[in-house]
């Protein structure tokens, strides 16, 4: 197989083509191997590269699951590979050495996949452009003057450069959509409960926080989800099992849905009018096909969701980092993080276990109010983001200036969080380009346990050439 082959195939084909003998794991590695000493070093897309642990995976004998031999990537937060760091972009763990396997990581290796190295990530996840100074920013490779999106943005232009057809990512506000939607990618968020987060840490950010991957393909996403769905031991969240297999119920045709389409952020962040016109676009492809679209008015109060996630967010960042400080014996100081993860901390201070159990109370309200518009729609249709796809430096997390820092982050979060909150479903579609040649997302939110229908709707549009040509930044690179 030649670089140019490998850099088009999605995960599924190239394990076909292992299968037939047309390719082998050895032959995929070393490719994806040429591939990032290509192009990382202009992208930063993975930063530590682990070519001679999978070597040694690979030669040690691969489990027969659906995608051996297939390269991946890991994403350098939340998920451990024995004998490798897990950094989480910041210096109080740049030298933590795994002394065990995640139990995703653990189901990653019985489908056969082969973890390569790991994706760069913004310090503790907190961002949604990936920019660590620990590790540097990593470029879109639509555009190297954009940003790959965050806080899995190493894990997106890798997947768009061609480094990796799939890779390993996670989402606490936005984090898998958003870097799919800036590098015109399929992403989509589980249900809650649905993929494994221990054994280490059996949840994030109290719930708010889940794992998957990025992909090319809609059956790429399908099919890994297959492979890793689950509780483990002491789970605390159980989501309904699926009704079939996700590869096989995306096959099928999807039946006439009914599908809510809101164009007004749900924290109330303002909207880029380009960003609307494109998912004009979406729902009108949507009604032409049959299905019944229809506009709804943001029927969440603004200013409880955005503060009701950020209590969230910001407490767990909190204790998150005053375990830190027991296990080390040390005080953090300033010095220690960047200035965005350390006004977090500060902040998380100040809140009072009855501002914690508020704000838990006001997602659980949230979720309520969206399962009672799915007893009138099957869907709900709007922007993965508010704004369109940031330059770099736009977001900085070492910036003093908080009020234009949080007026871009709530425009990036405003239509993903809310999902975050309430543990549904959610998927960002590469279904539209602006003015700059630049992908802009559309997400669609499903019921609670339902990935099947973001399957399904999502591979019908895939089929029908609906998707944007991420495969435009390939070329000028090889």
């Amino acid at each position: 197989m030649k670089l140019e082959e490998y850099v088009r195939h999605d995960a599924t084909s190239l394990a076909r083509l292992i299968d037939c003998g047309e390719t082998s794991a050895d032959q995929l590695l070393s490719l994806a191997q040429k591939r990032c000493d290509q192009i990382n070093r202009s992208l930063n897309a993975i930063v530590t590269p682990l070519w001679r642990e999978a070597s040694d995976q690979i030669s040690t004998g691969l489990t027969d699951g659906p995608l051996k031999g297939v390269p991946m990537s890991l994403k350098d937060l939340g998920q451990f590979l024995k004998g490798t760091v897990t950094s989480a972009g910041s210096n109080l763990f740049a030298d933590q050495i795994a002394d065990h396997d995640s139990t995703l990581v653990q189901r990653y290796k019985r489908a056969g996949l082969v973890m390569f190295g790991k994706s760069n990530t913004p310090e503790f996840g907190l961002a949604t452009t990936t920019e660590p100074v620990l590790h540097g920013p990593t470029k879109n490779p639509l555009n190297i003057k954009y940003s790959a999106g965050g806080s899995s943005g190493g894990a997106a232009a890798a997947v768009a450069s061609g480094i990796s057809p799939v890779a390993h990512a996670s989402d606490g506000g936005g984090s898998i959509r958003i870097p799919a939607s800036c590098c015109g990618l399929f992403g989509l968020k589980p249900t809650r409960g649905r993929n494994p987060l221990g054994p280490s840490s059996l949840e994030g950010w109290g719930g708010l926080s889940t794992t998957h991957v990025i992909t090319r393909s809609v059956r790429d996403s399908a099919l890994i989800l297959d492979c890793t769905h689950g509780a483990e031991p002491g789970s605390p969240y159980r989501c309904p099992a699926p009704s079939d297999n996700f590869v096989r119920v995306m096959a099928r045709k999807p039946i006439r849905q009914k599908i809510a389409y809101c164009t007004k952020a749900f924290n109330g962040a303002e909207v880029d009018p380009e960003v609307l016109s494109i998912l004009g676009n979406t729902a009108d492809n949507l009604s032409s096909r049959g299905h019944a679209v229809e506009e709804i008015k943001n029927p969440f109060n603004p200013q409880l969701c955005r503060d009701s996630h950020g209590t969230l967010a910001i407490s767990h960042i909190g204790a998150m980092l005053n375990r830190i400080e027991i296990q080390s014996g040390k005080q953090i100081s300033q010095n220690d993080v960047e200035t965005v993860t350390w006004n977090n901390y500060q902040s998380s201070k100040q809140v009072t276990g009855p501002d914690y159990a508020n704000a838990l109370h006001q997602v659980h309200q949230n979720g309520r109010i969206l399962d009672q518009l799915f007893e009138s729609y099957d869907l709900i249709l709007s922007p993965t983001m508010a704004c369109q796809t940031p330059l770099l430096g736009q977001l900085n997390t070492m910036s003093k200036d908080t009020e234009t820092y949080l007026e871009l982050l709530y425009q990036m979060i405003g239509f993903t969080a809310l999902t975050n909150d309430t543990g549904h479903p959610a998927a960002s579609l590469p279904l539209g380009l602006n003015a700059e040649q630049m992908p802009v997302g559309s997400q669609l939110i499903a019921p609670f346990g339902k990935e099947e229908l973001l399957f399904q709707m999502g591979y019908m549009l895939e089929q029908e050439g609906l998707f944007t040509n991420h495969h435009s930044a390939l070329g000028d690179f090889l």
